[in-house]
């Protein structure tokens, strides 16, 4: 180095040097992906988030739509990926947030988790059918208006999706995976350990089958610290493409993880239930024959799930008194246009 350069001009040639690296070497461009958290309420989705992000705070319960972000470099001095984190709150009863971050500016770069809560086995059916259904939905129309104007990037994902299964694996034609990356938890384990052994079998087999069907990943998590690291492990790959696992766990009696394409229908057996009784069971396809034996062990409950949600805007926690009463002034004048609009019409009919 010549004694001549003094310590800007060191400094400058640097900084060139790193940026001139930066463009030219490989992730070295910044990264920006995409984590959709969806599922059973009060099923731990924000504790997960959290411990992902590797902050120390108490969850709050989610109204609504909330977001997050994390950065993180993939090495020694490189730029830091982003990672867009989404939480869908209520469980079931908020279906139409589900279309407001997936956008197909983010769709080639978001994956999907859902967790479901172990310990309401007689919830957890229709909490993932509803789920997974209204979020194929618009993932599909998503794919669909993108391929009107780029269908190569379009093909390129539904080639990319089956990529996690290997060409020769026996059951590449009898699945339907998902169209974007997905992964399914099953929280609150320490609690589901404790079931009876016959309903954690087909809780177990229920769930293999639904995760391996769809090209999902299938892990259940707790409170335990071993058990919140792997999950950690399993959200950093989908949020910044590091170490993604190879592990399998298939024990019944040990909590499951099963990463995308390494089970088969074959491990997996039918459903549980006596030979002779399968044919009791009319369905019109192997998901909904699951289904069908799932719940007649745990029928669904019949609940209005709108009920649960609270109204956020009388939310103490919220409280504001100069919004909150023109928010109350602003609800007078409705129900008083409600009231002139109705007579109105009313005597419209009179008059006619």
């Amino acid at each position: 180095m010549p004694l001549s350069e003094t310590l800007w001009e060191i400094a400058k040639a640097e900084v060139e040097k790193r940026e001139s690296n930066g463009s030219e070497g490989d992730g070295a461009e910044i990264g920006e992906k995409s984590v959709f958290f969806i599922g059973s309420k009060n099923g731990g989705k924000t504790t997960i988030i959290l411990r992902s992000l590797d902050r120390d705070e108490p969850p709050k319960p989610t109204l609504a739509l909330e977001y997050t972000y994390g950065r993180k470099a993939k090495g020694h001095n490189t730029p830091k990926d982003i990672a867009h984190f989404w939480e869908l709150g209520g469980g079931t009863s908020l279906l139409d947030l589900i279309s407001i971050p997936i956008t197909s500016d983010a769709l080639r770069t978001f994956s999907i988790v859902l967790v479901l809560d172990l310990s309401k086995p007689n919830d957890l059916w229709p909490t993932m059918e509803n789920l997974l259904q209204a979020t194929k939905s618009h993932v599909d129309k998503v794919i669909m208006k993108l391929g009107k104007t780029d269908s190569t990037a379009a093909s390129e994902m539904r080639q990319k999706i089956r990529s996690n299964m290997q060409k020769d694996h026996p059951d590449r034609e009898l699945i339907d995976p998902f169209p974007i990356p997905l992964v399914i938890i099953g929280s609150k384990y320490d609690i589901f350990q404790d079931f009876d052994s016959e309903k954690r079998k087909v809780i177990c087999k229920t769930l293999r089958f639904v995760a391996h069907y769809y090209g999902a990943s299938l892990m259940f998590t707790s409170k335990s610290e071993a058990l919140l690291l792997k999950i950690r492990g399993v959200i950093n790959q989908l949020a910044f493409g590091i170490g993604k696992s190879k592990s399998i766990c298939v024990d019944q009696n040990k909590p499951l993880f099963i990463t995308a394409g390494l089970d088969s229908l074959s491990n997996i057996g039918s459903p549980p239930v006596p030979d002779n009784d399968i044919g009791k069971f009319h369905a019109r396809s192997p998901m909904e024959l699951w289904k069908k034996v799932y719940e007649k062990l745990f029928p669904p409950k019949s609940i209005d799930t709108l009920k649960d949600i609270k109204d956020p805007a009388k939310d103490p926690q919220y409280a504001e008194s100069e919004v909150d009463e023109m928010r109350i002034q602003k609800d007078q004048e409705l129900e008083q246009y409600k009231k002139s609009s109705s007579k109105s019409w009313k005597q419209i009919e009179l008059d006619s």
